[in-house]
């Protein structure tokens, strides 16, 4: 699948700029007004500046390099046209005796209320190279109320070793956040978002400096980072060329840092589009959640069997009326003829059969293993190595994408899984894929994320006419598949449900770069009802709606009961579409509690969970969820089914002890 092209053409004359402050503007109150006399860019919204004493930076060499180290500055205006419509650019040229040529330019278009920038750096003879390019230097930014409970987020990499996303109240030290961040008041929600909107070639972060008040006072968005939390042991690949491109990044300020959020993915999504997928979203089974290592032909169609004959007929199917049946790690000890019999089975009864596969991975950790699917080459002439050494992350050694060893395994696996008739595939362990390294076999390539790129094209190629369903991996680049875990693995305890809604909290946004969220299989057993319906609700307001406990013959008929009555409640269960709810406030320490979806009828679902041993009761602001008020209604709670007259502009909401009251708001008619 091939990532959109964003092309800027020149509608109008260039427009050289004589004067010492030229800017671009648009109807929305959007501005990027460049300073000659501290070579510094400000942008502003409404007459407010957002960001100010902005300035480009790179590596060269050991030395960093900044805009205002150059001797002079030609500006230019454009106007442009390109998918994200239309507008006008302010391109800033500089020029020194000793450095290559900086190129900035800074993106205004009429329709949209953030600015993208990007800037290039071009050798004035033969090559330049860094592993560092910083479009966005900021020393001044926007204040927030000074008493305010002003707030930073922290967007983690990929969801890998159980990390979490975090809302950090002002006063820190130092903050990092990968790709993304957004620096808001929870009260007022107003908030400036930045981000990376390309990731073909930078992983990008965003460096922020807190003052000792309740304030920013530095700010710097960048490629070139790698460090633990992108999974790397060495440092940003180097990219060199006659010419080296930063990623584009985008600086928006919102009245709802939420809509914010939303508004970055949408703007990664006109870069790269989301997997296309014309089905409804996959309900369904996954092994992994109890069978593991004891899956078989004959358990794995006893759960067919199973959502045959007592779910599927009883309101647990998606729109289309299938259920997906995927096959987890451990399906290699059956053979072909008897996954061809599985899928078979499976297709009988409106099932789509789904398997697994790590692409990326070595779990033997033996480097002088010859692989089976290519005997020509052992696993230490496949290995990723940094520092001279194999790479290891979750117990498995990483593998090169490029290695064309890596392509033979991908044809030859995708022809296994045709052949049986597989639909849906669960890719494992993705991270692997785009760590850093020393080279790659492809001397093409020198970053970790172009690699990873290079990889997943290769995938696409073999894959593409499957679902495709990534579990550990980066958030970006997500062009690839039609959903992605949301977190890390997550069972059946409240503890499971909160740390899966710490990951809804900050990032429900991702289901507008990927078709679909996915919670991670539902898992019934060994835990009190109230946190069954805990967990399951959590799928239901996160995207996939995939169950995984064992469903076989010799289940234990209370796993059965259970699911025999928290995946059949039809209300429940109608909500499942797909579309992640949002975060009603951005401050909870772990994972915000409350979350909303507004209908196009004007219906309001809200969600509150309670994550402690304790019955609480809380009063509830309508107003805060997005309801108009005075309001007059009814508030139906899904589980019970009870229905309750609501008049005024708040209602009081009692929630047990690890348990969650899911409840849908419907105005009475005028």
């Amino acid at each position: 699948m091939k990532s959109a092209i964003i092309s800027t053409m020149a509608l109008g004359a260039l427009m050289l700029c004589a004067c010492s402050s030229p800017s671009v503007e648009n109807g929305m109150g959007v501005t990027v007004k460049y300073d000659s006399s501290t070579k510094t860019v400000a942008i502003g919204c409404d007459g407010r500046q957002v960001l100010g004493g902005v300035y480009a930076s790179y590596k060269l060499g050991d030395r960093m390099v900044s805009a205002t180290d150059y001797a002079s500055c030609q500006t230019a205006v454009n106007e442009i046209s390109d998918d994200f419509g239309r507008g006008r650019s302010l391109v800033l040229s500089y020029t020194g005796d000793s450095l290559p040529d900086l190129v900035q330019t800074y993106y205004v278009y009429d329709s949209l209320q953030y600015v993208l920038t990007d800037f290039t750096v071009r050798a004035k003879y033969g090559e330049t190279a860094t592993n560092y390019m910083a479009p966005v230097n900021a020393t001044s930014i926007k204040a927030f109320p000074a008493e305010g409970d002003n707030r930073a987020l922290f967007i983690p990499f990929d969801n890998d070793c159980f990390i979490r996303y975090q809302s950090h109240a002002m006063g820190f030290d130092t903050l990092r956040s990968y790709e993304v961040t957004a620096i808001f008041n929870n009260a007022t929600r107003e908030g400036i978002i930045i981000g990376s909107v390309e990731h073909d070639m930078w992983k990008t972060a965003v460096d922020m400096q807190s003052a000792s008040g309740n304030e920013l006072k530095s700010l710097v968005c960048y490629g070139g980072v790698a460090d633990k939390t992108t999974r790397d042991s060495k440092a940003h690949g180097t990219v060199s060329g006659q010419e080296v491109k930063s990623p584009k990044i985008l600086v928006g300020n919102f009245d709802d840092w939420r809509d914010g959020m939303e508004a970055y993915a949408d703007a990664n999504a006109t870069v790269a589009a989301p997997m296309a997928w014309d089905k409804a979203m996959p309900f369904g089974w996954n092994s992994w959640g109890t069978l593991q290592w004891k899956l078989n032909f004959k358990n794995a169609c006893e759960v067919s069997d199973y959502y045959a004959n007592t779910l599927q007929p009883n309101n647990f199917q998606n729109a289309d009326s299938v259920v997906y049946i995927g096959l987890d790690s451990g399906w290699n000890a059956m053979s072909e003829d008897q996954l061809k019999k599985f899928v078979e089975h499976c297709e009988a009864q409106s099932q789509v059969a789904g398997i697994y596969w790590t692409p990326f991975t070595d779990w033997s950790r033996n480097p002088e293993r010859t692989i089976d699917a290519v005997p020509e080459y052992k696993n230490k002439d496949v290995y990723l190595y940094a520092n001279g050494k194999p790479q290891e992350l979750d117990g498995a050694y990483a593998y090169d994408p490029t290695h064309p060893a890596i392509e033979e395994m991908m044809k030859q696996t995708s022809e296994l899984f045709r052949r049986c008739g597989f639909k849906y595939v669960k890719m494992d362990f993705m991270s692997h894929g785009i760590m850093e390294g020393d080279k790659w076999y492809n001397p093409e390539i020198h970053t970790g994320v172009e690699a990873y790129n290079y990889g997943m094209q290769l995938l696409d190629k073999y894959f593409g006419d499957m679902y495709l369903n990534l579990s550990i991996s980066p958030i970006f680049p997500s062009q690839y598949a039609q959903s992605r875990r949301i977190a890390c693995d997550a069972w059946n305890k409240i503890k499971d449900t909160e740390y899966t809604m710490n990951a809804l909290s900050y990032g429900w946004w991702i289901d507008r770069v990927y078709q679909y969220n996915d919670a991670d299989h539902i898992v019934l057993r060994d835990a009190e009802e109230s946190e069954n319906r805990a967990r399951v609700t959590s799928s239901v307001i996160t995207g996939l709606y995939i169950v995984g406990d064992d469903f076989s013959k010799t289940a234990n008929p209370e796993v059965l009961r259970r699911a025999e009555k928290f995946l059949t409640n039809a209300d429940v269960n109608a909500v499942a579409d797909g579309r992640s709810f949002r975060p009603v406030e951005g401050n909870g320490e772990r994972s915000e509690s409350q979350f909303t979806r507004t209908e196009a009828d004007g219906s309001v679902y809200y969600v509150a969970f309670n994550y402690t041993e304790r019955d609480t009761t809380i009063r509830l602001s309508l107003d805060r969820i997005g309801i108009a008020v005075p309001y007059s209604g009814t508030m139906k709670d899904l589980w019970s089914g009870e229905t309750t007259e609501v008049a005024g502009d708040a209602q009081e909401l009692a929630i047990p002890a690890k348990d969650v009251r899911f409840v849908k708001f419907i105005a009475n008619s005028k």
